[in-house]
């Protein structure tokens, strides 16, 4: 019989009992530290909520060593990206963040990733078309808004990712195929919000069938709340939501929303890259927040939303009131935006408006000149009618008579289309601004006349007109030229007369227009 089996049965006793002690301790330290990242907002440790089955076991099974893994991976991602191998990037971007769902750097960079770099890629497959270019940036947006917020629903930069891809990726005109994005975005958000302003009622208490669906697609599938985009719609707009610039500042201001519940979890320089976003996205919406039919190219117009123009002055003033180190640039870009609001008001027929801003641009800059070059165009040296007259030929030039007339033409037209949009305002605006142009180029070069002068202006309104009338040569429907011939009080259209075969007399316009036709003030 051996002696020494009873010695060795009690050492393994112990060593169990001091590894389950050392076991006992690390679960300890573990939940200490566990509650220490969670306070400084290291990494998250609660549980995954909705997670997919392979998801929710592979961030129990692995444990700590998800970390481990990822970080390799995350090495291997960032080189495949110095030799672009974007496609390839996706792939390990994906398996990432089934690993460590909570990773919130490879969230924005693989839908950064999707939008920008995979995304261009792919040509147009026919003339202005971009089906598969539009599809990875509206992947890059789905993969932020509807997997990254799910698991990460109070981080600030990837709702700042979120709404920088709507601002600057299809706000902005540096894609090529970004009026493709917009015109795509705007048909389907007409499904939710129709063809005008949104019915906030009947979003927040839908009573009709299909109310219910557009609430059903708003919040199912673009994953919005119909009351916080009522809110963002008082606090910034009006804005345009079939436009991206709106959508922008929702993400943009849901991420300040959210990140005032977490506080403790937040970079202040988070906040400050969201409220830029808001800031530069009210901005764009103002230059360009409005969609209107373009009846004379056949398709949708952007042009300025002039009705949040107090609110963007405010984000101005604010932001020189916050900011004192960048006040200089700040006033810059606010006398730019005064001017801006000061042309647009004026040439949509809001003249009242115009002047009051004009008065108040003026007020705050009197010494600031409005034109590049020219100390002594100050405001008291300058009348509104002379502003916006040098606003459209300082871009035409002063004696160039086929870019005037070429210029004289193209604003007749719009005056034209927006008589037909029942914007007759607009209308008027355009006509009398195009006036204003042919009697400030025919005074420059009075003398002569004979070499770089104009025909009469009635004339050149008149040829635009038997243009826009004659069913040979108009842009319009025969159902549009009649709400012209309408507006104008002329009669209804006839037979379009044969062509004629060529001479040196005046053309027969076949189209009943007058000889002199002028737009009357509303």
């Amino acid at each position: 019989m051996r002696t020494d089996g009873m010695p060795s049965r009690w050492k393994k006793v112990a060593l169990l009992l001091v590894a389950a002690l050392l076991w006992t301790g690390v679960a300890q330290v573990e939940r200490s530290m566990n509650l220490d990242r969670d306070r400084l907002g290291l990494t998250r440790t609660e549980p995954l909520q909705n997670a997919p089955p392979l998801l929710a076991f592979t961030t129990v099974a692995l444990g700590g060593f998800r970390g481990l893994i990822s970080n390799l991976l995350w090495v291997r991602m960032m080189e495949l990206q110095d030799q672009d191998k974007f496609f390839e990037m996706k792939q390990l971007a994906d398996w990432i963040t089934k690993l460590e769902p909570h990773f919130v750097q490879v969230w924005a960079v693989q839908a950064w990733n999707m939008a920008y770099n995979i995304s261009v890629k792919f040509k147009e497959t026919e003339f202005g078309v971009y089906p598969d270019r539009w599809r990875w940036v509206k992947a890059g947006l789905e993969l932020l808004r509807d997997e990254a917020l799910k698991y990460n629903p109070y981080e600030p930069l990837l709702y700042r990712e979120l709404a920088w891809i709507f601002q600057h990726k299809m706000g902005h005109i540096l894609d090529d195929a970004h009026m493709y994005y917009k015109q795509q975005w705007a048909n389907e958000m007409s499904q939710i919000f129709g063809m005008e302003r949104p019915n906030f009622d009947a979003l927040l208490n839908p009573q009709t069938e299909e109310d219910r669906e557009r609430v059903r697609l708003l919040t199912e599938k673009y994953k919005m709340d119909p009351a916080f985009l009522k809110r963002v719609d008082e606090e910034f707009g009006p804005l345009e939501w079939r436009l991206p610039e709106a959508h922008a500042i929702y993400w943009a201001a849901k991420g300040l929303d959210v990140a005032e519940k977490n506080l403790r979890r937040v970079n202040t320089n988070d906040l400050i890259r969201l409220r830029r976003v808001i800031f530069q996205s009210m901005l764009m919406s103002f230059h360009r927040g409005r969609l209107i039919p373009d009846y004379i190219n056949r398709r949708f117009e952007f042009g300025p939303n002039l009705d949040i123009i107090p609110k963007v002055n405010y984000a101005y003033e604010k932001a020189m009131e916050e900011d004192p180190a960048n006040r200089e640039n700040i006033r810059i870009a606010h006398r730019n935006f005064l001017r801006d609001a000061v042309y647009f008001l004026y040439t949509a027929g809001r003249q009242t408006e115009a002047n009051q801003w004009f008065q108040y641009l003026a007020r705050l800059y009197p010494d600031k000149p409005l034109f590049e070059g020219q100390p002594d165009s100050v405001p008291r040296n300058v009348t509104l009618d002379q502003y916006a007259v040098a606003r459209v030929t300082e871009d035409v030039g002063e004696t160039d008579r086929i870019r005037v007339k070429a210029h004289l033409e193209g604003m007749l037209a719009h005056a034209y289309a927006r008589l037909i949009l029942d914007l007759d305002d607009e209308a008027y605006a355009y006509q009398r601004l195009a006036r204003l142009v042919y009697d400030s180029y025919m005074s420059k070069i009075k003398g002569s006349e004979a070499r770089i002068g104009l025909p009469p202006f009635e004339e050149i309104a008149g040829e635009v007109l038997r243009r826009l009338l004659d069913p040979r040569e108009s842009p319009f429907s025969a159902e549009e030229r009649a709400v012209l011939r309408t507006k104008l009080n002329l009669p209804a259209e006839t037979a379009a007369a044969p062509t004629a075969p060529a001479t040196n007399a005046p053309a027969a316009t076949g189209t009943n227009a007058p000889a002199s036709p002028a737009l009357t003030p509303p």
